[in-house]
């Protein structure tokens, strides 16, 4: 009995052990131009060899980014030195030197674009794919994936990981997630701003409004 019992529990430990814990629901702050900065670069290091973001202009990253000089003014020497790994200039998009044809032969599969990534997936669903690899040997890369079995992609991020600890690594797929969030609609950093601008202007314009309403009806007689 305690023999069935000791197996029981080391087949149950195992299975846990194998098992991936989803993140279910988190929110990234783009408004932090530090964890974006991390992140692009995050991305230009690791995955913007297969990936590409080709709805976005390398100008207007630099902008979301922060990497200004002035106002109007991009810091292209910092752009360049530290998220421009290709001939592009800085108003092209961010797209990829590798041809589809030896994409193809090689991963079997073109790898997708990811400038809508966040908006097709959602930001958890890109934080569990990154944190879903584990050894399978049986798979041409020797990775698998928890939540895309018999993924194509090796998994990148694991000499990162390597590096360092599990809450470090943890930090560093928040910020690349952030990034990822931002691509995908880099236009909700001004929104963002622009939203208080317009919910005052309407505010301003109730006052004035209920002011002459008060005034017009006075003057016909009605209170």
């Amino acid at each position: 009995m305690c023999i069935r019992m000791l197996i029981y529990l080391c087949l149950l430990v195992g299975a846990v052990s194998h098992q991936q814990v989803y993140a279910t629901s988190f929110s990234v702050n783009i408004q932090d131009k530090a964890s974006l900065q991390r992140g692009a670069k995050l991305f230009m290091n690791y995955c913007s060899g297969c990936h590409s973001l080709k709805y976005l202009r390398y100008d207007r990253m630099a902008k979301g980014l922060g990497l200004m000089r002035s106002v109007r003014q991009i810091d292209e020497d910092l752009l360049k030195n530290n998220l421009i790994f290709t001939q592009a200039t800085i108003t092209d998009p961010i797209e990829i030197a590798m041809p589809p044809e030896d994409a193809k032969q090689w991963f079997g599969i073109v790898p997708p674009d990811l400038s809508l990534v966040a908006r097709a997936k959602g930001e958890e669903w890109i934080y569990n794919y990154l944190t879903g690899f584990y050894n399978d040997d049986s798979r041409p890369f020797g990775t698998n994936n928890y939540l895309v079995p018999d993924v194509a992609m090796p998994n990148i991020l694991d000499t990162l990981h390597n590096k360092m600890g599990e809450r470090q690594f943890d930090e560093n797929v928040l910020d690349l997630v952030t990034f990822l969030a931002y691509v995908s609609e880099p236009i909700q950093t001004e929104r963002y701003h622009m939203g208080f601008f317009v919910i005052g202007f309407l505010g301003i314009l109730f006052l004035v409004s209920l002011c002459l309403k008060i005034v017009y009806w006075r003057k016909i007689g009605i209170k």
